[in-house]
């Protein structure tokens, strides 16, 4: 399989586990694209921990992961993520409101690299760098 391209074509129906208005057990959330970054807030509950209290790093690795995909999407290059690296630098609390942005590094063909962070009015928490490999969206 080395060196073959997968074709895909990407297809929103409203089910995104993140921005998706249609998934009942999603979050829902709304991004704002100001030209180079985008931005969204969230507000973890406790269905979103992992130890009592703290949000499960997972969630927060997701929030960083859909940042950057929604950019691309945003600056009307769809991609999927080939490759991320997060840190997590410190918890993110239940309750506690995290605004995550992303912006792009470089673009190199059909690959584009972003960085993602999310921040909270403590401190940085996570940030994320990420490989993300444009697709054509489908026109339906």
């Amino acid at each position: 399989m080395a060196g073959r391209t997968l074709k895909i074509r990407l297809e929103d129906d409203g089910y995104c586990f993140v921005c998706g208005k249609r998934n009942p057990i999603g979050l829902g959330l709304d991004f704002s694209f100001d030209g180079e970054t985008i931005k969204t807030e969230f507000v973890p509950r406790k269905e979103h921990q992992g130890y009592m209290d703290i949000v499960h790093g997972g969630i927060i690795s997701t929030l960083l992961d859909e940042a950057m995909v929604k950019l691309a999407i945003a600056m009307k290059m769809p991609a999927v993520t080939a490759h991320i690296e997060v840190r997590l630098r410190r918890p993110a609390r239940v309750g506690e409101r995290i605004k995550v942005s992303a912006e792009v590094l470089k673009k190199t063909g059909r690959v584009i690299q972003a960085y993602a962070k999310a921040v909270t009015d403590r401190a940085v928490i996570a940030d994320a760098r990420g490989k993300l490999v444009r697709v054509p969206m489908s026109d339906t």
